[in-house]
């Protein structure tokens, strides 16, 4: 079977866009991508597209055109847009199409997601005791792995110092100026230990990714961006996951490991083969914990890997080289697109003052979207 390839990529800049919709900016990177593969709309087979809060993707074709393609809606939480492009990658390798596109956009209010516990199938308790907040469950979560692995408080400050340190050379970041080390540990907690430049915010932007079989890229003459593993996966048993109600005595894996492991074998490489990475960083925290979970050191190995810059644009596995989520912010359906995105113009060499040095070959992705779903990508150029 050969591989899908990403032919084209599109991005309208994430933050906040006073007077237009989600779905517009969505139809901005879908133009953008179509443009950037060489390809028009009517060329297209099929869309998966995603959206959480910004109104339903199939009803972009009013403005893009009636061609009468099949275009499905995803919604997934945080993983939506991983979700997206796991099926359109889908589509193709099944020998059904050979060309067609996974977008995603949204475009939230401010504060923080309005999350309610039965659509998570919680009780409403959960929400009343003020579990539903994620600040305060991403904290906790934080915390413990902390304790238990020797994790310091100057170790979240430094993922979001590389964080705005890398979003400054990233033109579709929402926060671009860098913030010192010092203000980022000394500014107001949000709920302890994150202060408030440790979170990402809800936000707004739209992603597009044009795929196409190995044989349509190469007639349309471009550069083979291989997608070499896609996965998904959901939370085995003892998982410690977002809303997740307890923590059983008996601790088991997380969707995660599961999926990493999964695409690592999938690609036929191993997390020492990879060059860039773009890890889900809804806050400080989880970067750290999702460096190990995807395999690419052990449980408290982080603290001295960020000490020694391992995680910076020229170290040994640059990690979220446009700033992530604590600096692009996350409007749910595009973000985890955003990330392909950004690994794309990598394997591309087009990073300017963010671009990894020696040439890079390969990149890995991560998604994670509550409560418990993990989606990992890997290209190959």
């Amino acid at each position: 079977m050969s591989d899908v390839c990403i032919v084209g990529i599109g991005i309208h800049p994430f933050g906040r866009t006073d007077g237009v919709s989600g779905l517009d900016q969505g139809v901005f990177a879908v133009r953008q991508a179509l443009a950037d593969a060489g390809v028009d709309w009517p060329s297209l087979q099929f869309a998966y597209g995603g959206s959480d809060a910004a109104g339903n993707p199939d009803t972009m074709v009013e403005s893009l055109g009636l061609s009468g393609m099949q275009f499905i809606n995803v919604r997934n939480g945080c993983a939506t847009g991983g979700s997206a492009l796991f099926s359109a990658q889908m589509a193709i390798k099944s020998g059904e199409f050979d060309i067609g596109m996974a977008v995603g956009f949204d475009k939230h209010p401010r504060g923080a997601f309005n999350a309610m516990p039965a659509e998570y199938n919680l009780p409403d308790w959960y929400g009343e005791a003020g579990y539903m907040i994620t600040t305060q469950f991403f904290a906790a979560k934080a915390m413990r792995y902390m304790h238990e692995y020797g994790i310091t408080s100057t170790s979240l400050g430094r993922v979001a110092h590389k964080a705005f340190r890398n979003a400054v050379h990233a033109p579709h970041a929402w926060r671009r100026e860098e913030v010192p080390l010092d203000v980022i540990m000394d500014a107001p907690l949000v709920s302890d230990p994150f202060t408030k430049y440790m979170f990402c915010s809800p936000g707004e932007g739209g992603v597009a990714l044009i795929l196409a079989s190995e044989k349509k890229a190469r007639e349309l003459g471009k550069p083979l961006i291989r997608l070499k593993a896609a996965t998904m996966r959901t939370r085995p048993p003892g998982s410690f996951e977002v809303f997740a109600p307890s923590i059983d005595v008996v601790r088991g894996g997380s969707a995660t490991r599961i999926a990493s492991a999964d695409a690592f074998a999938q690609a036929g490489i191993g997390p020492q083969d990879i060059a860039v990475a773009q890890l889900q960083d809804t806050e400080a925290g989880a970067e750290i914990m999702h460096m190990a979970e995807n395999g690419f050191c052990k449980d408290g190995e982080q603290e001295a890997w960020l000490a020694e810059g391992r995680t910076e644009i020229g170290g040994t596995l640059p990690v979220n080289t446009d700033g992530g989520c604590l600096a692009c912010g996350e409007p749910i359906g595009a973000s985890g697109l955003r990330q392909v995105y950004e690994n794309v113009v990598q394997l591309r060499g087009d990073g300017g003052g963010r671009q990894v040095p020696n040439d890079p070959k390969t990149a890995y992705t991560h998604v994670y979207g509550a409560p418990g779903v993990s989606a990992v990508t890997i290209l190959e150029r």
